[in-house]
């Protein structure tokens, strides 16, 4: 059993969506075919991946040290002697190999999409859904048929006014979501307020909506934002400052009492360790939104839930970051405490799938094999082009 071949290709989000800090115009991400040497109904066993959305396609990396590390490395080298089967934790030491510390986010993103892919042909070899050998190696066996949800959405648009704000958020509510999420932080403090008072209209409770900056604001408008949103009492206030700023992050915590999430853009378990040290969060009710292919993939993630679990956190404080059928899987097989949505945006990245439902604030786990990529058909034909 053996890798033949790995490919890369970027694909373009064409989204004319904004959040606080970027526009999605100009957004690619990398789409990876990991194909081995096992055939099942005539053809090989493919895994695919792609790097998430909200940072752009990093096919060079792949391709000038990723790719070609795991492509001349001893096939045996990469198999698990007791299953036989390729073994995703030998690739990611193998990947890893002539790599200097630090610097994280240079490979962590490539590292981890080629990683999730392996997992995905794993998986179809076994003629399992991903998320059942994550729970059998990670989480006791134990599994779970529906898990937590919610939608992202509230984004900023040319054009957007309140009333379509409103219809959106309705939109999602008839579609069986319960908690939505909207960008706060690319509009003025007051007329911030004025679309969250115009959400709150529709989904009726602070407990039903959180948000989210996306790393916006500096010291001074972070204090601002979160003193004007603590009456709202919002389920969540995502990213309200530069990701690795762990000493305004635990300056925020020590005012703001409601709830606050962050870490999708963290990259390594060191980086997550050194916000649970110094970040001032608070493990009765903030929340950790790691994205695992961004982050060297789901062996390692496996190893920074271990070391949230040393300092006293739950599995059930991470929402993963992503909104797709790998943070679907990986949310499922690990426990975590629910995953996003992201329906209608990003084009084909978009969505899980047609046999994935939503109901009462709760997604159906699926039972395809591997991450189920087939069952996407816009995303699977880009996928089945680029493995041939």
């Amino acid at each position: 059993m053996k890798i033949v071949g790995i490919r890369e290709t970027a694909v373009r989000l064409n989204s004319s969506l904004r959040n606080a800090v970027f526009d999605f115009s100009q957004m690619s991400t990398s789409v990876v075919a990991v194909i081995t040497d096992v055939v099942r109904d005539g053809k090989p066993v493919i895994g695919f991946a792609f790097n998430s959305t909200g940072r752009y396609a990093c096919g060079g990396r792949m391709r000038q040290r990723f790719i070609p590390r795991l492509l001349a490395a001893p096939p045996d080298s990469l198999i698990d002697p007791a299953s036989g089967t390729l073994d995703p934790e030998r690739a990611l030491a193998c990947m890893m190999q002539g790599e200097k510390p630090g610097g994280h986010s240079d490979r962590s993103i490539a590292i981890g999409t080629i990683e999730v892919a392996l997992w995905d042909a794993v998986a179809k070899i076994a003629g399992q859904p991903l998320h059942r050998l994550i729970a059998e190696k990670w989480n006791e066996g134990r599994t779970v048929a529906k898990i937590p949800v919610y939608v992202g959405g509230g984004w900023y648009a040319p054009g957007k006014t309140l009333v379509d704000l409103q219809d959106e958020m309705r939109r999602h509510l008839d579609a069986g979501y319960r908690l939505v999420k909207m960008k706060v932080g690319g509009a003025p403090l007051g007329e911030d307020l004025q679309r969250l008072e115009a959400v709150l209209s529709i989904v009726g409770s602070g407990a039903q909506l959180a948000v989210d900056a996306n790393c916006r604001f500096a010291r001074a408008e972070a204090l601002a934002y979160a003193d004007a949103l603590a009456p709202l009492q919002l389920r969540w206030f995502e990213e309200p400052c530069e990701p690795a700023d762990f000493a305004l992050m635990a300056e925020l915590c020590a005012r703001y009492a409601p709830p606050l999430a962050t870490g999708e853009n963290l990259f390594s378990t060191q980086d997550v360790e050194n916000l649970l040290l110094y970040g001032g969060m608070r493990r009765d009710r903030d929340l950790i939104q790691v994205d695992p292919p961004q982050s060297y993939g789901i062996v390692q993630f496996a190893r920074t839930l271990e070391r949230m679990r040393a300092h006293g956190w739950s599995p059930r404080s991470v929402f993963p970051h992503g909104g797709n059928r790998m943070s679907l899987n990986i949310a499922a097989g690990f426990g975590l405490g629910g995953c996003e949505s992201y329906p209608g945006v990003f084009g084909p990245f978009g969505g899980y799938g047609e046999d994935v439902t939503v109901a009462d604030g709760m997604l159906t786990v699926p039972d395809a094999p591997g991450i189920g990529f087939e069952m996407q058909n816009e995303l699977y034909r880009i996928m089945k082009e680029l493995a041939g």
